[in-house]
């Protein structure tokens, strides 16, 4: 129960030995805050007061019975574990109807509250999250958002930080769909370099001509399209397909002037291009393809890769010295599976709110079946997939309050597995775990050794010694 510390739990039972041992249980186990109370009347009163994450109800009270005082309390939406000392299966199914989320009978065996809690508590967080994510609508356009944690607050900090440092370099690094594109666009709208263009280019989906012209731009003769027709263009020599006038084309870096370009999957940029952006990065001048005259970069160059740019340059595939030149100021997104909880929540809040104006009659709160699926599901396409099930649930589930767990596609929906403290105990030294997670988390950045460090948060040095020393 250590993740769920600082809870609050009334116990409501006119026992005061009950109340004291469950209390000091509480306290003991999982450092919550627990207030008793002694009568249905005095749980009502506190209840409203202090509206506590979970609520352990005696059936039998001195004033009202625990099913009068739970009637009272539906409408705020409470967790409620119910307690008795005459329990049988009538009382248990007339529980779970009324709301409760479960019921215990006396003598209640701790281990057992320690179980059930801990879902409770669990169930308890899924309604605030629920109940956050409601407040959250309409708040979803605009700005893109990073999370609230304190790791990713961190990275916005940093994102600020080069924001304003306008001529520095930025490298990008994370998994596909991490919102590298995003935090491009960020770090552009938020430097004095705002009002100016901001021009993206992505380095994998152009062949190495067609992005050298792209990017530096073209000039001079170029291959005549009548070619071979038995015509010779004026002042063209006869026979070379060449027009001597030629064509002038400026490059992104040009068009870019004053602004941003961000180089989308830098990892995959040809070699014969590498010295040439080098040179811009260094000497902010470049020549057009087939040019003579220098032209003056009066650029911020971003730059983003899923790849591990260091082993790429102990592979010879990636220029040590563009490598350091882009590496000034690294910033590492990690993927949806390694954010917390609430950075996801925050997420999901703000592709609803981004994708509700062009979606009409789509609902605007998620159930917390569903909710509790996508918390729980890994996102290996990270936001972009996070969008796509979003776009896809709100459109199927048009008309709906809610979008439920039958709106999702079905590795989403059927990810819930059994729940938090539900499950075979297998046992297992610390050293397995370890070999276990780190053999996990390797496998889903695909033999990445840098990311998979960055993630467990060590060394890459010490990955590699675990690596080792694992057999892995």
């Amino acid at each position: 129960m250590g993740c769920y510390r600082m809870s609050s739990v009334l116990i409501v039972d006119d026992e005061p030995s009950i109340t004291q041992t469950l209390g000091s249980f509480f306290e003991r186990s999982g450092g919550h805050v627990v207030t008793s109370a002694h009568s249905g009347e005095e749980g009502v009163a506190l209840f409203q007061r202090m509206h506590p994450d979970l609520v352990l109800l005696d059936v039998r009270l001195p004033d009202m019975t625990g099913f009068d005082v739970l009637g009272r309390l539906r409408g705020n939406d409470p967790v409620v574990i119910m307690m008795t000392a005459f329990g049988d299966v009538p009382q248990a199914v007339q529980a779970m109807q009324s709301g409760a989320e479960n019921f215990l009978t006396k003598p209640i065996e701790l281990t057992h509250l320690e179980a059930v809690a801990e879902r409770a508590f669990e169930k308890a967080r899924l309604r605030q999250m629920n109940r956050y994510l409601t407040t959250r609508h309409g708040h979803g356009e605009g700005q893109f958002v990073l999370g609230t944690s304190r790791p990713m607050q961190e990275i916005a900090a940093q994102i600020d930080m080069l924001a304003a440092s306008d001529r520095t370099t930025v490298l990008l690094i994370g998994e596909s769909g991490a919102g590298k594109g995003r935090v491009a666009e960020m770090i552009h709208a938020r430097s004095p370099r705002a009002a100016m263009p901001f021009v993206e280019v992505n380095c994998a989906a152009l062949t190495a001509g067609s992005l050298d012209a792209e990017l530096f731009g073209q000039e001079g003769a170029q291959p005549d399209a009548n070619k071979g027709n038995g015509s010779t263009p004026a002042g063209a020599a006869s026979g070379d397909g060449m027009q001597a006038s030629g064509v002038f084309k400026p490059g992104l870096l040009e068009v870019a002037n004053g602004g941003s370009v961000f180089l989308d999957e830098i990892g995959d940029l040809a070699a014969h291009l590498q010295p040439k952006l080098l040179r811009v990065l260094e000497g902010k001048a470049f020549r057009r393809v087939g040019g003579t005259q220098e032209i003056s970069a009066n650029v911020r160059l971003i730059a983003a890769t899923g790849k591990d740019l260091v082993n790429e340059v102990t592979a010879g595939t990636f220029r040590e010295d563009l490598y350091y030149r882009l590496n000034v100021m690294p910033v590492y997104l990690p993927p949806l599976r390694a954010r917390a909880r609430e950075d996801l929540l925050e997420l999901i809040a703000h592709v609803i709110g981004e994708l509700r104006p062009s979606l009409a009659d789509a609902p605007a709160a998620v159930s917390e079946a569903a909710l509790e699926r996508m918390l729980r599901y890994s996102w290996p396409g990270n936001i972009r997939e996070l969008r796509n099930v979003l776009e896809r649930a709100m459109i199927m589930s048009r008309g709906q309050a809610s979008i439920g767990p039958e709106h999702l596609p079905g590795d989403v929906r059927d990810v819930a597995g059994s729940g938090p403290g539900v499950g075979h105990h297998v046992p297992k030294s610390l050293d397995e775990v370890e070999r276990t997670h780190i053999e996990r988390t390797l496998r889903a950045h695909t033999g990445n050794r840098t990311h998979t460090a960055r993630e467990l948060g060590i060394s890459r040095a010490t990955l590699i010694k675990k690596i080792k020393a694992y057999g892995l």
